[in-house]
């Protein structure tokens, strides 16, 4: 297995490694998946969550009281809850948004499933996702779990990673691909 030179997802995947374990013991990988996911939708929602888990500033025992009553208000309870806490205490709140990311590969591993990351312009509906997951089973062989998240930047299109590969056919890459090449012919 190839291991990666980020010092901060080496740090993620140790944690989600852990996590999925306790939870596989527990038998509640699926609440823990569930759980992160609305922690992690609470993060993309928040300038202030971010600039809380991303600053020095802030003590560990800060930084653990805020992620503490954070995760008592969303109902982030039991192996979440303390598993967030503990990320608190050891000052690697930094390492969250991999150590999700790093939970959900491994848990859609178990699952004998691919995770994909979809970019989109807009929100997908339920057939649209439906219909994604069908042609990317065609491509990776596999049942594929598929996260999206929205980037109005994109105008129009999807960026999609699994895995190494990436699949940009974004209305936004094709207008610098054209300016590019507008260029070297001017």
């Amino acid at each position: 297995m190839a291991q990666s030179s980020s010092p901060i997802s080496g740090v993620a995947e140790r944690y989600a490694g852990s996590l999925f374990e306790l939870a596989l013991q527990a038998n509640s990988v699926a609440q823990v998946e569930a759980d992160l996911n609305s922690f992690a939708a609470m993060l993309e929602g928040s300038a202030d969550l971010t600039r809380l888990i991303n600053s020095p500033v802030f003590s560990s025992e800060d930084q653990a009281k805020a992620i503490a009553a954070i995760a008592d208000k969303a109902g982030i309870t039991g192996l979440t809850g303390n598993f967030l806490r503990v990320v608190a205490q050891n000052r690697r709140l930094f390492a969250i948004p991999g150590m999700i990311k790093a939970f959900r590969q491994i848990a859609a591993e178990h699952r004998g499933e691919t995770a994909a990351q979809v970019t989109s312009a807009h929100a997908l509906t339920d057939a649209q996702q439906t219909e994604l997951k069908a042609a990317l089973k065609s491509v990776a062989g596999k049942d594929v779990a598929i996260t999206v998240t929205v980037d109005p930047s994109l105008l129009g299109g999807l960026v999609v990673k699994i895995g190494s590969r990436q699949i940009d056919t974004s209305l936004k890459t094709k207008l610098n691909s054209l300016k590019l090449a507008l260029k070297e012919v001017g």
